[in-house]
């Protein structure tokens, strides 16, 4: 886990986001792409909150190692939440207590729908496990030093939106800090979002909800807000494709293609991660010959040659 200073900022300071009225915006948690760098760089465009990856807090809490190529930091890197998946209460009260200093909340997984998690007692399988994350949330919430430390759930939907609306009641009254609902159900992947089941959960809490699925541009930021009312929106694919999704544009600008490449050079990411990040953000602007060209590029300077010969630079 490795951290530099950490700009000390209280949970109240970041609960008060769902509080003046703005719609909060939030880069969901992404498995290998929602890491530091690309964090920095949604944060320049608008973004308010970013989750890490999903970590699975076994592992973290098993190994040096796992913690220290699993969670990077840096003093700029808030609001962040890290999300970790779990199965027992324990383990995430002990995870959530060794990352408290370098975050304002810890997120447990009640969404992911992989075959794998779900084989290991992780993700979407816990929505049907109502009382075992109403005991995991409070287990958390009774072992932090500090009671303004945000816990949250990011779940799925059930077919019977009823048996979705309990499991977020019961968490509330364990003392969640707010709910992330992705408006599919665990065996949807690309069906129409269950917008009226969105609404009727908002409906039935009183902590704040934030939408996930299917943001892309900002009209559908305004719209998932007037057809269930919530609190904040969530993208992920979205923001692969173009990271200043929030800040209005409809396509990356070419200020954030280099944005992201002087952030990744920075941060020392990886040539995989860099080049997959802009094969993402280029696939909208770019014809089919292009994008074949571009993703067989096999360096960083081939890459950069390949950006400033095709699209120049910003002066």
């Amino acid at each position: 886990m490795r951290s530099t200073t950490v700009i000390k900022q209280t949970h109240r300071d970041f609960m008060d986001l769902f509080e003046n009225g703005k719609l909060v915006r939030v880069c969901a948690p992404m498995v290998r792409y929602s890491k530091l760098a690309f964090r920095s760089l949604v944060r320049k465009y608008d973004c308010d909150v970013c989750f890490t990856p999903m970590i699975v807090a076994d592992d973290f809490l098993r190994s040096g190692k796992a913690r220290d190529s699993e969670l990077t930091t840096d003093n700029s890197d808030r609001p962040l939440i890290i999300q970790f998946a779990a199965r027992d209460a324990q383990t995430l009260a002990n995870a959530a207590c060794l990352v408290a200093p370098f975050s304002d909340g810890v997120d447990l997984n009640c969404g992911c729908p992989q075959r794998w998690a779900m084989a290991e007692g992780y993700g979407a399988c816990l929505i049907n496990n109502p009382q075992l994350v109403k005991d995991m949330v409070r287990h958390v919430r009774s072992q932090l030093d500090n009671p303004n430390y945000a816990v949250s759930i990011k779940i799925r939907v059930h077919r019977d939106v009823r048996r979705t609306v309990d499991l977020c009641q019961k968490a509330e009254a364990a003392g969640v800090s707010w709910i992330t609902v992705h408006g599919r159900t665990p065996d949807e992947r690309h069906q129409p979002v269950h917008y009226e089941a969105i609404r009727t959960i908002k409906d039935s809490l009183t902590v704040p909800v934030i939408a996930n699925g299917d943001i892309r541009n900002l009209q559908d930021v305004e719209s998932m807000h007037e057809l269930t009312g919530v609190d904040g929106v969530m993208s992920a694919r979205g923001l692969l494709a173009n990271p200043a999704l929030f800040a209005g544009f409809e396509t990356t600008p070419l200020q954030c293609l280099w944005d992201w490449v002087d952030t990744a050079l920075q941060h020392g990411t990886s040539f995989s991660c860099f080049h997959h990040h802009l094969i993402y953000m280029l696939e909208r602007i770019t014809s089919q010959p292009e994008r074949k060209i571009f993703n067989s590029l096999s360096s960083t300077s081939a890459v950069i040659d390949y950006l400033q010969n095709t699209y120049g630079s910003i002066v």
